[in-house]
């Protein structure tokens, strides 16, 4: 066997090694919270060696910022949706529609976003990893209103930064309050709600 072809398969066993180590550390997040959770246990039981699962990761914060990017970038493909409106009544329809998806991604991801949540208020780390996911968004939904805005939709005399970031705090809000289940009205009525008060004050 040639040095290339020991070589991939060493990295081969490592992916895997490590995938195996990322589910079995979603099951033990899930069964005792982050706080409880401990990377011993996640070890046992993905049944790999200590030194093994330390090459890939330093700890339960590591692992769990790999699982929240894993569940992070479905809501990437919402917001990275193709927003090119000819009209404010079609903006109006794409961004309620992307708002019910991203609501209704809390609901189906709701068990592992809990244990972001818990994350978030207790390690530094995490936090600062969700501040970064938060300012991702905010650029993206900054491109929207710019976009918009060149083509006089939206009101230009907005900052489409502090709109974007405005925007993105009212859906996180309501993402938390779907996470812990304390949301009031449907996905889909709180998603119509939030649209018309934001597009009311942004476009034309």
């Amino acid at each position: 066997m040639t040095d290339q072809k020991v070589e991939d398969k060493r990295h081969l066993r490592s992916i895997k090694t490590k995938q195996k180590l990322l589910e079995a550390a979603k099951d033990v997040f899930l069964k005792e919270g982050f706080q409880k959770a401990t990377i011993s246990q996640m070890i046992k039981k993905a049944n790999i060696g200590y030194g093994t699962a330390y090459v890939h990761f330093q700890g339960k914060e590591d692992i769990l910022i790999v699982l929240m990017d894993n569940v992070m970038e479905k809501f990437y493909e919402i917001a990275e949706i193709s927003f090119l409106p000819k009209s404010k009544k079609e903006a109006e329809t794409i961004i309620q529609a992307q708002a019910a998806a991203f609501l209704k991604m809390a609901e189906t991801e709701r068990d592992m976003m809990q244990v972001f949540e818990q994350a978030i208020g207790i390690s530094a780390a995490v936090s600062d990893k969700w501040k970064a996911i938060r300012e991702r968004f905010i650029q993206r939904i900054s491109k929207d209103i710019v976009y918009a805005g060149q083509k006089r939709l939206a009101r230009s005399e907005l900052n489409p930064h502090i709109v974007a970031r405005a925007w993105f705090f009212t859906n996180e809000m309501y993402l938390w309050e779907i996470v812990r289940n304390e949301h009031q009205g449907t996905v889909e009525e709180i998603a119509q709600t939030i649209t018309f008060i934001y597009t009311k004050g942004l476009y034309c």
